[in-house]
């Protein structure tokens, strides 16, 4: 659980994406454990310990509504999502209650776990970034690992505008995470999921566990 003096935390889901490269229609609607990926992975965000969870619609948002139930969920619409992730990460951010940090999570991540959402949530500090991460290689017979910072992240209360006003482009968070690395904390999560993305067809197997 959070902390007391830790702000609650919306779960912010990233679901605009085309899905072009998949040609399949919007990401969203990717099958996934007899749902839709945005389902599925809102419901994640809820279970895990987020207090409410805010999905980002854009490539074929009347679609996706008409296909999903999301009625647990604040669903907001993004004009600009062709522009990159940054209108998404904004707009998301944008709608999160007022004085939460916010959680963001990607709708092409099918491998996100309650476990990694709880994870995040109970090592997130006040004033501070907090990001999964994934082990990239190892060394020295296997005792020193290497993380890739990755999704979720947590972005605190007092960070988000900032953030928020950082992001360009298909960036999201990144520019703000770069220029303040002392901010960002990184945990672990490898042995709960491997932060891989949905985005090319080669990926496609990770739906069908």
């Amino acid at each position: 659980m959070n902390d007391s003096s830790t702000a609650p935390t919306t779960g912010v889901l990233l679901a605009g994406g085309a899905g072009t490269r998949l040609g399949l229609g919007p990401k969203a609607l990717l099958p996934f454990r007899g749902h839709t990926l945005v389902e599925v992975l809102a419901k994640t965000l809820l279970d895990g310990g987020c207090l409410e969870v805010v999905v980002v619609l854009g490539a074929g948002a009347e679609d996706v509504r008409r296909a999903t139930e999301l009625g647990k969920y604040l669903v907001v619409d993004n004009p600009e999502w062709a522009s990159g992730m940054a209108s998404s990460f904004r707009t998301g951010v944008a709608a999160a209650a007022h004085g939460h940090s916010v959680m963001v999570a990607l709708v092409d991540q099918p491998g996100l776990t309650p476990g990694v959402v709880a994870r995040l949530l109970a090592a997130h500090r006040p004033g501070r970034v907090t990001a999964a991460g994934y082990a990239e290689a190892a060394f020295g017979g296997g005792n020193t690992i290497k993380l890739r910072r990755g999704h979720p992240l947590i972005v605190d209360a007092t960070l988000r505008a900032d953030v928020a006003e950082s992001a360009v482009g298909d960036a999201g968070a990144r520019r703000f995470l770069t220029a303040h690395p002392g901010l960002v904390d990184v945990v672990d999560c490898s042995d709960l999921a491997d932060g891989a993305d949905v985005d090319t067809k080669d990926k496609l197997h990770l739906l069908s566990d």
